[in-house]
């Protein structure tokens, strides 16, 4: 073909070669797996080969550190040329501690010193007895009176509670009186030389204390009106009661209102004579021996 007199050149075109018959377009499967085994036989050998060199090293390696151990010691000396550990001492030159084989005497019983005159020292008045202008208890107020004080015993009785404090060696009587919403209570504490006598005293007689008046307190259970009269005792102290109306009302069984004055100075009584060996027994505790 001729484009303005020139032309393209041509490829020299290569004859077709034919060897037996002609080349198929479906390839060799089977071949193509068999080389496909081949290959994947060869990589499965290289890496067991390969493990078995890793596996050869690191066992050398062992070896190598315990042949290190046994034969020499990292500093270059022999493991048994290194120090050992110290021992302790089997024995101590401090001194063991002992303990005393002496059984330290008890404490104080508080009752013993309420209990004899021997030992009951502290000063003893209607002050410590009845502290203070007023009674509290629980929610109960009650105003003091007159307080006495006396070494005849007989005179500060009423009917036999006299003969009994003498025939068991009553040493005094200690009285106060207290009122609230006309009721008045007087309190007596008779001391004895020793326990047995106070309860003796108390046991023998109708515990009628004589009920104290004046400094503001009328006379009360005076010209026939019924009282209420108890008495109990603790350590070589005996203690009574005498309630009344100031008005010259009788007490009645089951009268609340005159009950319960009564039962308040009785109860304070009692803690008032236990505090009193408590205090005692403290001061011989704490006491220097000697």
């Amino acid at each position: 073909m001729s484009f303005g007199g020139s032309q393209w050149p041509q490829e020299p075109r290569q004859p077709y070669q034919s060897y037996g018959e002609p080349p198929s377009s479906t390839p060799d499967w089977a071949a193509l797996a068999d080389a496909s085994a081949a290959r994947a036989r060869r990589r499965r050998w290289l890496l067991i080969g390969a493990g078995g060199v890793a596996t050869a090293a690191v066992a050398a390696i062992v070896a190598t550190a315990v042949v290190f151990t046994n034969d020499a010691a990292p500093s270059g000396k022999n493991a048994s040329d290194l120090p050992t550990a110290p021992e302790l001492p089997n024995e101590t030159a401090q001194p063991e501690p002992s303990f005393s084989t002496v059984t330290p005497p008890p404490p104080p019983n508080p009752k013993d010193f309420v209990s004899s005159a021997k030992k009951d020292t502290a000063p003893l008045s209607a002050d410590t007895l009845f502290p203070g202008k007023k009674l509290t208890m629980g929610d109960r107020v009650y105003a003091k009176g007159p307080t006495a004080r006396t070494t005849n015993c007989a005179s500060a009785t009423r009917a036999s509670l006299g003969a009994a404090l003498r025939s068991h060696g009553c040493d005094q009587v200690i009285r106060a009186t207290y009122t609230k919403d006309g009721v008045a209570v007087t309190i007596g504490v008779a001391v004895f030389p020793t326990e047995a006598q106070a309860q003796a005293a108390v046991q023998q007689s109708a515990r009628s204390i004589a009920p104290l008046s004046g400094s503001g307190v009328a006379a009360f259970c005076q010209g026939g009106p019924v009282c209420r009269f108890v008495g109990n005792s603790y350590g070589r102290y005996a203690y009574f009661t005498a309630t009344g109306y100031v008005s010259g009302k009788s007490v009645t069984k089951g009268d609340s209102k005159a009950f319960q004055p009564g039962d308040d100075l009785a109860e304070f009584t009692f803690r008032q004579i236990v505090r009193r060996g408590e205090m005692q027994a403290s001061a011989a505790a704490t006491a220097p021996a000697g």
